[in-house]
């Protein structure tokens, strides 16, 4: 029985001093691999950060590939540690990799759409777009999904696959924007005056570009209703309040003016046959 005991004792010593200093070798470059790598992506992120060339999506892209590819070759050392050949293990991965592809087919296209979005931009973080049926403000872009978020504050997670194969509006993209309007008005009611009551709300509004300049003209016949179309420009983050503001401006002064806005309506003709025996 002491027999055994010595020899199970003789076996663990002689483990611990062939193995002993690989396997502490091992877990230092595994620490300091893993703190360098999170160490190179913060870095990474905060030199890209200083430059207004790379957006914040493309920052947080290639900072996290900077630190898995740090990961990668810190495995790669540890298991050189212990007398693994690498290169057939990278082979093994290599093949692991092929069949997990074409397992997870959908999967890997959202991470090529995704790439194709970080690289192309067609927009980023904090535009408005619509696209994948969404619209909403551009949250984060990964590479599996894009979040945005809706004007009532909702968070919707699209596919990238969804928004890169398919059109995008992105209506942050230019400086400017132009605003439509349709205002009828009666077949009675003075076509020059509102028109001109139109001109001068627009032209009094700052936020009105005069180049191009504002286009007010008639635009159609309708069934009960002349139609004005009125364009004009402005800064993209004026859209909005200058719509909201010209249409409540307008209602005010043609009202005022006794401007009419028509009413739907169908003229009914009633015609009275004379009676016969």
């Amino acid at each position: 029985m002491d027999e055994r005991v010595q020899e199970t004792i003789d076996l663990t010593v002689d483990i611990v001093t062939a193995y002993g200093l690989d396997v502490i070798g091992a877990i230092v470059i595994l620490i300091i691999g893993w703190w360098f790598a999170g160490r190179a992506r913060y870095l990474t992120k905060r030199a890209m950060d200083k430059t207004d060339k790379i957006d914040a999506m493309l920052t947080g892209f290639l900072s996290n590939m900077v630190r898995y590819v740090l990961i990668i070759v810190t495995v790669l050392a540890v298991l050189d540690r212990f007398g693994v050949e690498t290169t057939s293990f990278i082979a093994i991965v290599g093949a692991a990799g092929l069949a997990i592809g074409l397992a997870l087919q959908g999967a890997l296209s959202n991470v090529a759409a995704g790439v194709m979005l970080l690289f192309f931009r067609p927009f980023k973080v904090g535009d408005f777009i619509e696209g994948g049926g969404q619209s909403g403000t551009v949250k984060s872009v990964s590479l599996f999904v894009t979040h945005i978020r809706t004007g009532d504050n909702v968070e919707i997670i699209i596919p990238n696959t969804h928004l890169w194969g398919a059109a995008i509006k992105n209506f942050s993209y230019n400086d400017t924007r132009r605003v439509d309007f349709v205002f009828g008005i009666g077949y009675d009611d003075d076509i020059d005056k509102a028109m001109g009551i139109i001109r001068e709300i627009v032209d009094a509004d700052e936020r009105t570009h005069k180049d191009p300049e504002p286009f007010i003209v008639v635009g159609d016949l309708g069934a009960s209703s002349v139609d004005l179309v009125v364009r004009i420009w402005c800064a993209g983050g004026d859209y909005w309040g200058l719509k909201f503001d010209v249409t409540k401006a307008v209602k005010q002064r043609f009202d005022a003016a006794g401007v009419s806005f028509p009413y739907p309506q169908t003229d009914v003709h009633l015609f009275k046959e004379d009676a016969t025996d």
